[in-house]
């Protein structure tokens, strides 16, 4: 059985998303022409939060946008592919427009970089944006492609061996990021 530790508990990523909240803000003077995309599914439910501590913060709303990826991935075969639905829907299934937008994509873990590719790739092909930021909950390393993110709320340097789990109130039983030591 893989030994396991909580890196990060509830509290560590409520400070981690308010932290990021506003370095966004920072980083964009202020939220105009700014969008958050979170990337299925983890990734939707941070940027929803994101949204909600920049609201408390600036008192104005950013749009959010959800992304599905899974078109876009170069690890799945073409089968798989095939029968996917569009990549992108916003709350009321619309898609807020992404063009001359700055986009913040949002994702629980950054590993080889990869699933971030994917999503820059529908993202551009959904219009040509003004930027992509990226901002990841946990950041553990092993990039396969040049990708950094902007914005990181924990650095977790792991082994191959090692894997990050992240839960999430919504979808999970409770907030936390968890290593699993030997479980590669």
């Amino acid at each position: 059985m893989a030994e396991q530790h909580v890196i990060m508990d509830e509290i560590a990523i409520r400070r981690a998303l308010t932290r990021i909240a506003h370095e966004i803000l920072e980083r964009n003077k202020g939220i105009e022409d700014c969008m958050l995309v979170g990337i299925r599914r983890r990734g939707v439910f941070l940027a929803k939060r994101l949204a909600q501590r920049i609201e408390e913060i600036e008192n104005a709303s950013i749009p959010v946008g959800e992304l599905d990826v899974t078109a876009y991935r170069d690890d799945l075969e073409e089968s798989i592919l095939k029968d996917e639905s569009p990549p992108a829907s916003g709350a009321d299934g619309a898609y807020p427009p992404t063009r001359g937008k700055r986009i913040i994509l949002i994702d629980d873990v950054l590993y080889t970089g990869r699933t971030i590719r994917a999503g820059m790739d529908a993202l551009m092909d959904m219009g040509r944006p003004q930027s992509i930021q990226l901002a990841v909950l946990v950041d553990r390393g092993h990039r396969e492609l040049p990708i950094r993110p902007d914005y990181v709320g924990k650095n977790v340097p792991t082994s191959k061996l090692e894997q990050i789990e992240v839960t999430l109130t919504e979808i999970d039983t409770k907030d936390q990021v968890v290593i699993f030591q030997g479980r590669g």
